[in-house]
């Protein structure tokens, strides 16, 4: 893959609208091998699911069209011809787009496309159809390889903090999360410690947040150095 490729894919960043198509592209690819790649209209109604899907959405068939229009033109989205098929069918490239992804990784991107920012609880329990992680410490690991994704972190750890009790994980591939915290939710975030006042459960969720960033940090050291030898 050449340099000129994979500063493509990373600068490229998915509309919602995109973010919605591609996770329902993933997700089907796993869950209905039989119906993938997609139709037009069988996007449409994985969009609007009322089930797994945050926010609920009602899109047409126009705005999913220019969803893949755009995907297709950055090389994420192909269309199929089917031998004997009538109408053009969709797949995506993301494998092509971020190579060294495996079933693991794809699956926890899959659920932060469809459900946006999500505690690695909440993640391990809602990608039991997509990939069955055996424990918290694999879905941790697996979002630290993701945060460290060699060509730029594709997953971001937003802390615990005021309102928010448990650390978040959100994908990037819609770009960086805006606001005030977005200079501590990337993989060089700074350890953060615990309140005094907190409780033993509180302090658990923090440091594990902080050991997946720090793991993250570790691979992408650990990438950089291999380059430059």
């Amino acid at each position: 893959m050449s340099a000129e490729s994979v500063t493509s894919a990373i600068l490229f960043t998915l509309t919602p609208e995109a973010a919605r198509v591609m996770g329902c592209l993933l997700e089907k690819e796993i869950t209905l091998p039989d119906y993938y790649p997609m139709t037009l209209n069988a996007l449409v109604t994985a969009c609007n699911q009322t089930t797994n899907r945050d926010p609920i959405v009602r899109y047409d068939e126009r705005t999913v069209l220019r969803a893949l229009e755009s995907m297709k033109s950055h090389g994420y989205v192909f269309e199929v011809n089917i031998v004997g098929g009538r109408t053009l069918k969709y797949r995506h490239n993301l494998k092509g787009k971020l190579p060294g992804l495996e079933r693991p990784h794809m699956a926890l991107l899959c659920m932060l496309l469809l459900r946006g920012s999500q505690t690695a609880g909440e993640l391990r329990q809602r990608t039991e159809r997509l990939f069955e992680f055996p424990d918290m410490q694999s879905v941790e690991n697996a979002l630290a390889e993701l945060i460290g994704y060699n060509e730029g972190p594709l997953v971001q750890c937003i802390p615990a903090g005021p309102g928010q009790r448990v650390a978040q994980f959100m994908h990037l591939l819609c770009g960086e999360v805006a606001g005030a915290d977005a200079a501590t939710l990337s993989a060089h975030a700074p350890a953060i410690p615990a309140p005094e006042d907190s409780s033993d459960a509180d302090w658990r969720t923090k440091m594990e947040a902080e050991i997946t960033l720090l793991k993250a940090q570790v691979s992408r050291l650990q990438t950089l150095i291999g380059a430059v030898k």
